[in-house]
């Protein structure tokens, strides 16, 4: 057989050349009102609960956060928690629920489709004696709000479904669920990592919302978790009572400012319907691309999806080696969520929605953010079409597939 020439598409990045970032799902780069926020924490020299001057002003910076972090998560200040990210928030709103509860039996309903730090969460939930249903989605990954009404016990404390999915972005009907919960007397918590910054949060109805500052352009190591005043919650970390006694600890002021600018930048993109107009553009001009590849398949398609999220499956190729061959020219996609790259399990998501093994781990998931062009997204898929076509060439993808040389 004659291997095909390893020349990238004319309009594709060189090899090695620092090119298109298209992975804005596993984390987007900082932007600039959050990087000055930042620095200006960086120069706030007291500890928030000191007694002093300096600690006033850490106080003050802390509790304007807070009321930025309210207006994104549409919540009164008073409800906002501050943690270290999007996993400790969901841990905190899980087993923090569990240890709060004072009946003899307790159970958490959640999905089989959610971040592994809802599903970690929920076993050590059951570790501590609570009983945990998982419920599966349909084959375009959507929870049917029914299957949670019938799953409801009397013993019910929490019913945990993520707003819109990491790998496939399918959006979930969280609050037509949090309203069949409430009925029952149960919390509802979602996921909100994915959605935060990229789709307004009102109305959402959930008790417990958890946030990551880095998923809409602010610092990594900082997130946030809203906790409605019905909710009742046990603290995971003991110490302090710093956050309402919630999560013990001096609070990452820096952090926490960077994460409130970031959301108020979020907030006045959320307010522009020419930037949202842009965002289903790019997606369009995305799929449309890539369709050249020939025999591709959209993981969530007929459901609705966030315009920033679009997972491919692309038949006889290797998702990894795909994705491994695009970052050697310059191209940053994902095969599945980041907290899980370098594994050869098909996606836990994917096969929750009845995939086959074979298409999950041919997917593929391209996740474009606010500074991508649609020429950006045009070129990465040309290039992702011509090295599909090339891997092809060379073989099965049950079998190891050298780079195209």
């Amino acid at each position: 057989m004659t291997r095909p020439s390893s020349a990238p598409s004319p309009q594709a990045p060189a090899a090695g050349e620092a090119g298109l970032y298209l992975d804005h799902a596993a984390t987007s780069p900082v932007c600039a009102e959050a990087a000055e926020a930042v620095l200006r924490g960086m120069r706030i020299t007291g500890n928030p609960s000191s007694r002093h001057d300096a600690g006033d002003e850490a106080k003050d910076a802390l509790e304007t956060s807070r009321r930025q972090m309210a207006a994104l998560l549409d919540c009164a200040p008073g409800d906002v928690v501050f943690t270290a990210g999007g996993s400790e928030a969901d841990a905190l709103a899980v087993v923090g629920t569990v240890l709060a509860a004072t009946a003899r039996s307790t159970h958490v309903i959640t999905t089989a489709v959610e971040h592994s730090a809802v599903l970690e969460s929920c076993a050590m939930a059951g570790e501590l004696g609570a009983e945990i249903t998982i419920l599966r989605p349909d084959s375009a990954g959507r929870i049917d709000p029914d299957d949670v009404r019938r799953a409801l016990r009397p013993d019910t404390v929490l019913v945990s479904v993520m707003h819109a999915n990491n790998e496939t972005g399918v959006l979930q009907p969280v609050s037509e669920i949090a309203h069949i919960a409430h009925e029952a007397g149960a919390l509802m918590h979602s996921d909100a990592v994915q959605t935060a910054g990229k789709v307004g949060l009102a109305g959402l109805g959930a008790d417990l919302v958890s946030v990551s500052a880095h998923k809409f352009y602010g610092p990594k190591g900082v997130g946030a978790l809203k906790v409605a005043p019905r909710a009742r919650l046990a603290p995971l970390i003991r110490g302090g009572s710093q956050e309402r006694g919630l999560r013990a600890g001096t609070e990452n002021v820096p952090g926490i400012l960077g994460m409130a600018a970031a959301a108020d930048a979020a907030l006045r993109h959320l307010s522009d319907s020419a930037f949202q107009e842009r965002r289903h553009a790019l997606r369009a001009r995305l799929l449309k691309e890539l369709e050249a590849a020939g025999d591709i398949t959209v993981n969530g398609d007929g459901a609705p999806c966030l315009p920033e999220t679009l997972n491919v499956s692309f038949a006889g190729v290797r998702g990894d080696t795909l994705v491994d061959l695009l970052a050697v020219h310059g191209v940053c996609v994902s095969a599945g969520s980041a907290c899980h790259a370098g594994s050869d399990e098909p996606s836990h998501v994917l096969t929750a929605m009845g995939i086959p093994a074979e298409r999950a781990r041919s997917a593929v998931r391209f996740s474009p953010g606010r500074t991508t062009s649609l020429d950006d997204v045009a070129a990465a898929a040309a290039l992702t079409a011509d090295l599909v076509g090339r891997l092809r060439a060379l073989g099965p993808a049950d079998t190891p597939q050298p780079a195209p040389a």
